[in-house]
């Protein structure tokens, strides 16, 4: 089906089966997830009650992806991702998870010429201190948001090392990202 600008509905009905009115045909989770990653925009709507249930249509799938085996969410995030349900901050972690996937979109590209000029190893290398690195500048976000110390941060928490203090540059584009995170806030509310 060719690409339009408007999405493509997606009808699920009470036998759990999705109707695909693009292409007038049953599709499953798994041909959702090639839409997906195919960039293809859809809309998932409840065919008895007519709600957008895109939302929950796309959990699915990343349950169904992390169930096969593709463990691309680590435990701790899951843990920490649960903890702002409820919380204060919770309206602000939709904006910086967002925010953090784009940048990760834009730095693979970057990524991909690195792995392509290494051979071996040194690729898994790139990869591998690529992801600390995220995974580092989302856990100091993360410390900053929560001010006060977890259940989690007790005995059971490793003691912080000089080399775990950020330096003072990921401190700055920190609080450049944080800016421009309120700068977004900050216009949503005034359209709003």
């Amino acid at each position: 089906m060719a690409k339009t600008s408007e999405p493509t509905i997606i009808k699920k009905y009470a036998n759990r089966r999705l109707y695909n009115t693009g292409t007038s045909t049953y599709v499953t989770l798994e041909d959702l997830a090639v839409m997906v990653k195919g960039e293809e925009d859809f809309v998932v709507f409840d065919a008895k009650s007519g709600d957008d249930i895109t939302r929950s249509v796309l959990t699915q799938i990343i349950f169904e992806q992390e169930a096969k085996g593709t463990n691309l969410l680590p435990v701790s995030f899951l843990r920490q991702l649960i903890g702002f349900y409820g919380d204060s901050m919770q309206g602000l972690v939709p904006s910086f998870l967002e925010y953090s996937m784009t940048s990760l979109t834009k730095e693979q590209e970057k990524l991909r010429s690195q792995m392509s000029e290494a051979f071996g190893a040194t690729a898994f290398d790139a990869i591998e201190d690529q992801v600390k690195r995220n995974t580092e500048m989302f856990e100091r976000a993360m410390k900053m948001f929560m001010p006060f110390p977890t259940a989690d941060s007790g005995a059971n928490a490793p003691a912080e090392t000089p080399a775990a203090k950020p330096d003072s540059s990921d401190l700055d584009d920190m609080k450049k990202q944080l800016e421009d995170m309120q700068k977004k806030i900050n216009q949503l509310s005034d359209k709003a």
